[in-house]
């Protein structure tokens, strides 16, 4: 146990040396104006203002799955996600992604893809959200996600929708909050209806690539990670 709490202490260290290492090679042009491949993001619900997060706690109930909650902090590392293409596929490092294209979502700390399927939430009962994968990072069909936007491409500075492949279920805050032991924090939740409440979400802070390749001299552009 003390082996495996000290692995996961260095995953966390590694993930904030890699974070300021990139800091340090900031590139000073404009901002990057979609999300892309390879991106490092963190996701704000933009009713609830609420950033989409996870960590090493699993559901007492439902799937025992590895929990997904929603945090009104903005510097927690925990909240990282890196965009990734649909298993046994792949994308170019820096291609913007499409709307209405599939990807998966990879918690940057623990490795684990966001994930959902056909278990009650533990609060109010919708579907479950969870973060499910083994050690590479390699799940299943349930960590697929349809970024529903209405542009050709996600664009940073408009809200997109993300929609579950296997179950139709659309991302969201359910409004409530936990207990101990993670006290405070949103409960995640699929639900049926694209235009239910709290379904918006907007990229934030983060690392995104410039589109197509980066050249030698080329870096992506950090936005107070």
């Amino acid at each position: 146990m003390a082996l495996l709490k000290i692995s996961r202490l260095f995953s966390s260290v590694l993930v904030t040396l890699y974070v300021i290492l990139m800091s340090a090679q900031v590139s000073q042009g404009s901002k990057a104006e979609f999300v892309t491949c390879g991106t490092i993001l963190k996701l704000i619900n933009t009713d609830l203002r609420l950033r989409l997060h996870s960590h090493d706690v699993k559901y007492g109930s439902g799937s025992g799955q590895q929990s997904v909650t929603a945090v009104d902090v903005s510097d927690d590392s925990n909240s990282h996600w890196l965009v990734r293409a649909p298993m046994a596929e792949s994308c170019k490092r820096g291609a913007p992604i499409k709307c209405n294209s599939n990807i998966r979502l990879q918690h940057v700390t623990t490795k684990k893809n966001l994930h959902s399927h056909y278990f009650s939430s533990p609060l109010s009962g919708n579907q479950e959200v969870s973060c499910y994968g083994d050690e590479d990072g390699e799940g299943d069909s349930g960590d697929h996600w349809t970024v529903v936007c209405n542009n050709d491409y996600w664009r940073r500075d408009t809200p997109v929708k993300f929609r579950h492949v296997d179950t139709a279920a659309f991302l969201a805050g359910s409004g409530r909050t936990f207990g101990r032991p993670i006290s405070g924090q949103g409960e995640i939740v699929g639900i049926n209806s694209q235009y239910g409440a709290y379904t918006d979400w907007q990229a934030k802070e983060g690392l995104f690539i410039h589109p197509g390749e980066l050249l030698p001299h080329q870096h992506p552009i950090h936005s107070e990670l």
